[in-house]
């Protein structure tokens, strides 16, 4: 695995758009902002051309032209890190026009984006064998102040830290509007983590939410959003099983979240990656809350959608976790190999570069 060089004090962080640019509010001001923030804290930038653009269908701009910034810019030495202006919806046209050899090619440089960007920091990591940051976006980085959890994603980059945690409370409803661009995040409501471990019977039990019931298990970790991963599935840009394959010895823990899906969605995703085989290896899973938290369909909810169809791996698996798009998000390493220890309500994840 390839670790990219930490932000230094006065490195310099670009900004590229290869999915939705910030062109519109509340994303333009709080993008504004971010750089102010990130000025002050010593670091030049060196912002894309498409960061304000939006000419696209689902991304910034032309598949063409997000493709051509994305590897220029990764390639570049003008900047030492990538953070990914935002999400949006056919950054997957982007990829057919990034030069991938080129990206293997050149010296590692964090890429750090969340959601769409699934398609960069997945394919970082499977067809370049790069660590990649599963991470907030640019313009999140603009609000006043900074929840913790950008704090980490901050400190990752620099190679300060390489330990995360889940935060206390999670937003149910963003505050943030095109009138308040700046908003923190509104968080309300209590994380509550849910647990599973095999029961010795081929079945799933559910761990007790005291904090003496410790779950504890390692692996290189893998995944994004699972909208986007499905889509992949089966194109020229799955390299999964060459992937799970080389790091077998150390297992893999696949952390997954989703956006649009429903829970029926979720269910089918899940039946598709394992049916493709990607869960060979599978130490252990690591799910966000889904952005559809607490819906039911036909008596299926977000719990059953995953676990009816994981239980035959006889693997820990770790449900509504701070990650994806219900925030905050803890910042994984797409590629590091982690230990992950879930103890009652609380988790801490350490990523080593190995």
């Amino acid at each position: 695995m390839r670790y990219p060089k930490h932000l230094q004090q006065q490195g310099t962080i670009g900004f590229v758009a290869p999915s939705f640019g910030c062109a519109t509010e509340p994303y333009y001001t709080a993008f504004q902002n971010a750089q102010k923030k990130f000025t002050a804290l010593g670091h030049r930038l060196d912002v894309g051309p498409n960061c304000y653009v939006e000419k696209g269908i689902g991304i910034s701009n032309t598949p063409e032209a997000c493709g051509g910034e994305l590897t220029e810019y990764y390639c570049s030495q003008d900047n030492d890190v990538l953070i990914s202006c935002g999400g949006g919806e056919l950054m997957c046209e982007t990829m057919d026009h990034v030069d991938f050899a080129r990206i293997r090619e050149a010296e590692p440089k964090w890429y750090m984006g969340y959601s769409d960007n699934t398609n960069m920091t997945f394919l970082l990591t499977t067809l370049c064998d790069t660590a990649s940051i599963y991470g907030p976006c640019a313009s999140t980085f603009g609000m006043e102040p900074w929840h913790p959890s950008l704090e980490d994603a901050y400190r990752l980059l620099r190679g300060q830290q390489n330990v995360v945690h889940g935060y206390e409370l999670w937003e149910k409803e963003s505050a943030k509007t095109e009138e308040n661009p700046l908003a923190p995040y509104n968080v309300t409501e209590p994380r509550k983590l849910q647990t599973y471990v095999p029961d010795g019977a081929g079945n799933l039990r559910r761990v007790s939410e005291e904090k003496s019931s410790e779950v504890a298990f390692e692996g290189r970790l893998l995944g994004g959003c699972m909208d986007c991963l499905v889509n992949l599935l089966g194109t020229k840009y799955d390299n999964v099983k060459d992937f799970t394959d080389r790091y077998k010895e150390d297992g893999i823990i696949w952390f997954l979240e989703s956006c649009d899906l429903n829970v029926m969605a979720i269910r089918r995703a899940v039946w598709q990656m394992k049916n493709a085989g990607w869960f060979a290896h599978v130490k252990g899973f690591l799910f966000g809350r889904p952005l559809v938290f607490g819906q039911e369909m036909m008596g299926l909810d977000q719990y059953h959608a995953v676990c009816d169809l994981l239980k035959e791996y006889q693997v820990p698996i770790i449900m509504d976790a701070d990650l994806g798009h219900l925030s905050p998000m803890m910042p994984l390493i797409c590629g590091s190999y982690a230990g992950i220890t879930a103890a009652g309500n609380d988790i801490e994840i350490k990523m080593n570069e190995k």
